[in-house]
């Protein structure tokens, strides 16, 4: 397979033999598409993620296409040949199309996207890139982010197209831009942000040329929309090693823009240790949650990021020399549904990430076992379906160098949810409900829908975190103990 650099190094040439392989493993989709395209008059190459995934040793069912083809042109070639079409990015040159195809032994569904060659960029008012057509596979692949996503595979003959030296950054692990990074980043400032993404993902170092022009360029990020700046970021978030992505955003200004309680972590100290960071104990607590997780959650993750995030607007210290952090959890989950509103996340996630901020601390108040049974309730019903995602996130915050400590503070955890399980298993904790419903209540107190019915359950839901379940006679005469109450004061 022929490399546009002409290197023949042995490395490389091993390198392209995987890609070979990979790209055959897909074959019978790729060449069919590209004959279908040839057949029309059109070129057809597989370009970007694919190319560097298929280097990787590591193409998935994703796979992505350039060709000199209109977006109307390519509808109608993949309309016949796809089992689904869709025209959802057909504004800026991509059509989706779905297809299931036999590879060795085993049926798989492929996601494609085919996209005109272009060259867009931002004008320095607009939040949406101008996107223009190109004629040509090397004036498309030079409008690319990093030189590890400008190579292609002209298909269906293989020909290897790598004009900017992709193949080797690829080798070396590190991000270039194909142009100068200036030029990158002023056509498409999430470029930046991408760069910390692919970092995160790929464990790849940016190049230092890269790197400063994102420490000068960070406040461009303004003119992205919130939405893409959010995706960007969920990516690096999930990725197998986000510590990389998120230092290079705090280290180099772009964290300021997109995510300013970040960075505001920097240099702060915590109760317990005066001078720790408070910034590098929130990366370790993230990192913590991830080896707790099945599969990566971003609700766990995002919750660990900004769980400390209060602590710089409640920083006090104390006559004694202690710093005191009070009631930072309360004012971290405001800050946490602020920030989250702004990126434009969805009003469940941010209800839920918030939550967890709020609730991370509540353990700390167990000690070595002292809550009481009413506690230990009042715990599962505030966390409701959060519960499992706390108790990792709670876990997790453990960050101190001490081993007694830590191994106490995790004993006392594991007591805490051997309670749970107890209850759980007694008293069913995970529907608790007042003994008797709204019905009932109605019956009983004859009464009608309204504001004393609601009242009345509320009482009757704390009586039974209080106590535990209640025999029906038993809660009966408690409501209308209540409810005499009730009317007296009345």
């Amino acid at each position: 397979m022929p490399n546009a650099n002409e290197d023949t190094s042995p490395a490389l040439n091993q390198v392209q033999q995987r890609a070979v392989s990979e790209l055959l493993r897909v074959a019978p989709v790729a060449d069919e598409l590209a004959r279908r395209f040839q057949e029309a008059g059109f070129s057809l190459a597989l370009v970007g993620g694919s190319v560097r995934d298929a280097l990787l040793g590591r193409l998935g069912n994703d796979l992505d296409f350039t060709t000199d083809a209109r977006p109307e042109d390519v509808l109608k070639i993949v309309r016949p040949w796809a089992d689904a079409v869709w025209e959802v990015g057909i504004a800026f040159g991509t059509v989706g199309a779905q297809k299931q195809a036999r590879v060795g032994d085993a049926d798989r569904c492929f996601q494609i996207e085919v996209t005109t060659y272009r060259s867009e960029a931002y004008d320095r008012s607009s939040r949406k890139p101008e996107v223009s057509y190109g004629d040509s596979i090397e004036e498309d692949l030079v409008r690319r982010d990093f030189t590890v996503n400008a190579m292609a595979v002209a298909l269906p003959e293989k020909t290897f197209i790598d004009p900017h030296g992709g193949i080797g950054d690829l080798e070396a692990r590190v991000l270039r831009t194909p142009g100068t990074p200036e030029e990158s980043f002023s056509d498409d400032p999430l470029r930046m942000m991408r760069a910390a993404r692919f970092a995160a993902q790929l464990d790849f170092d940016v190049a230092p040329e890269v790197v400063t022009a994102i420490k000068d360029m960070a406040g461009r990020i303004e003119i992205v929309s919130a939405e893409r700046v959010r995706d960007e970021l969920n990516k690096l978030i999930l990725s197998a090693h986000p510590r990389k992505g998120l230092t290079l955003l705090v280290d180099n200004g772009l964290a300021g823009h997109v995510l300013p309680e970040l960075p505001a972590l920097r240099l702060e100290s915590d109760e317990h240790h005066r001078h720790k960071d408070v910034y590098d104990h929130t990366l370790i607590v993230l990192e913590q949650a991830m080896a707790l997780e099945e599969e990566p959650d971003l609700a766990l993750r995002l919750a660990a990021l900004l769980h400390d995030i209060g602590k710089p607007r409640t920083r006090r210290f104390e006559k004694d020399g202690r710093v005191s952090f009070h009631h930072h959890e309360v004012v971290g989950a405001k800050m946490t549904k602020k920030r989250m509103i702004a990126l434009k996340y969805s009003n469940e996630l941010v209800k839920d990430v918030s939550r967890l901020v709020e609730l991370h601390l509540r353990f700390h108040g167990y000690g070595t076992g002292e809550w009481t049974d009413s506690a230990v309730r009042r715990y599962v019903r505030d966390a409701g379906p959060l519960l499992d995602r706390l108790h990792k996130l709670t876990r997790s915050d453990c960050t101190t160098r001490n081993k007694r400590k830590a191994a106490a503070l995790s004993r006392a955890y594991d007591g805490l949810e051997e309670r749970i399980a107890q209850l759980q298993e007694r008293e069913e904790l995970d529907a608790i409900r007042p003994d008797l419903d709204g019905n009932q209540i109605m019956e009983i107190l004859g009464v009608k829908p309204g504001p004393a019915v609601g009242k009345a359950y509320k009482y009757l839901l704390e009586l039974r975190l209080e106590n535990g379940p209640m025999e029906h006679d038993a809660a009966v005469a408690a409501l209308k103990e209540w409810w005499a109450e009730q009317e007296e004061q009345g």
